[in-house]
């Protein structure tokens, strides 16, 4: 069968807005997010703070159109709505808002935090990508989730109803999951779903309770041939179903990616605020540069009312470095790396990036693509990526 090679919007040469909110109700037992549990968290504080940041970096990105902010966590639900009208207001103070800018905030699918969904819209919020990750109680409560399946099901009513977009997110490849079970329970998904739908396979991380299980022996994820035989039956049935991959783990309708994230993967400018927020700027003033905030929440607070920003860490990108970086992104893409672009962004042609010698054995193997104007992955060779970068950047 062909491969599907759908066709999104051009990158854009303006600027991408992360904002991080570092809070949750509970840490799940497979994350390894910069998120944190508190009891007590002063909401105005974070209003100024976060807007103070984006005052700071405003001054060194200069002027710029954004074309896209994401609220992302940690659980971006549990800030309140008027902070949320206040970071995208001042996006659009210091820079400026695209008229047609793509506006997601993350969000948990409690009744609680359902119930602050028309003021997130209000407050100007377009896209809403939901923490659903299984349909299923049992496995739900295997991932620490705060939420039942009834929940979820009832938040994605309601995101339906309130926003234009909306996407949503599962986890699969858990331990004891069967083929049988994740094709029932990605149809079901495929019928709730909007334009987007996110599917991550679980990953074990280091530092998590998942991984001390592991290492006890305790709990035990497939094994690599079952999890690729997970892979390309995700890849089937939704291809099928009209929602092919754009990238490794996101599906759309073609022409609803979402553009937030095409933006890291394009290596296109974006800029982090907030607690463990990183950014990648390049500005004729000062070159490449990437940028790293305070990760701990206090800390990141302290900093910015003391000194106006967060920021633990600024330092240029050499060439080199950034056309490894956006080979790694860029491949996890079904649309690939555009030379062009790529020699544009790094000043190197990609053939002085990678090993060459290993670039025609991925060719011949059939995990690479490769022409004047794009090196693509094929489907072989996303189901492998991390071999291929493996061998391709060694």
């Amino acid at each position: 069968m062909a491969e599907a090679r759908p066709s999104y919007p051009e990158p854009s040469d303006g600027l991408a807005v992360y904002v991080h909110w570092p809070f949750c109700l509970a840490k799940c037992p497979y994350c390894d997010f910069n998120s944190h549990v508190r009891d007590d968290v002063n909401d105005l504080r974070w209003r100024r703070a976060l807007c103070a940041e984006i005052n700071h970096v405003a001054v060194e990105a200069g002027k710029r159109t954004v074309g896209s902010i994401f609220f992302g966590g940690g659980t971006p639900s549990l800030m309140a709505p008027e902070t949320v009208a206040a970071v995208i207001d001042q996006v659009g103070q210091v820079w400026n808002l695209a008229a047609d800018a793509e506006i997601t905030l993350e969000a948990n699918p409690t009744s609680v935090e359902a119930g602050r969904f028309a003021a997130y819209r209000a407050a100007g919020v377009n896209r809403l990508s939901l923490g659903v990750q299984s349909l299923d109680d049992a496995a739900l409560g295997f991932l620490g989730r705060q939420h039942s399946a009834g929940q979820a099901r009832a938040a994605l009513d309601i995101a339906r109803r309130t926003f234009p977009r909306f996407s949503f997110d599962l986890i699969y490849a858990r331990p004891d999951q069967s083929i049988a079970a994740w094709r029932r329970e990605l149809a079901d998904a495929l019928e709730l779903a909007g334009e987007h739908i996110s599917l991550y396979q679980l990953t074990i991380e280091k530092g998590t309770p998942f991984y001390a299980l592991m290492r006890e022996g305790a709990l035990n994820p497939p094994a690599e041939p079952a999890a690729a035989e997970l892979f390309d039956i995700t890849q089937e049935i939704t291809t099928g179903a009209g929602y092919p991959a754009y990238e490794i783990s996101n599906h759309a309708r073609p022409g609803k990616a979402c553009r937030h994230n095409l933006s890291y993967w394009r290596y296109d400018d974006y800029t982090g605020i907030g607690p463990g927020a990183h950014g990648r700027l390049q500005t004729a003033e000062a070159g490449a540069r990437a940028t790293r905030r305070h990760a701990k929440p206090e800390t990141w607070l302290n900093a910015v009312e003391r000194a106006g920003h967060g920021t633990a860490e600024t330092r240029p990108l050499a060439a080199a470095e950034r056309a490894k970086e956006m080979v790694m992104v860029g491949l996890r893409l079904n649309e690939g790396l555009n030379m062009t672009r790529f020699t544009a962004r790094t000043g190197l042609l990609v053939t002085e990036a990678i090993r060459r010698d290993r670039l025609q054995r991925l060719r011949d193997g059939g995990f690479l693509t490769y022409s004047d104007e794009t090196l693509r992955a094929t489907d072989k060779g996303r189901a492998v990526l991390n071999s291929v970068l493996a061998e391709l950047l060694a």
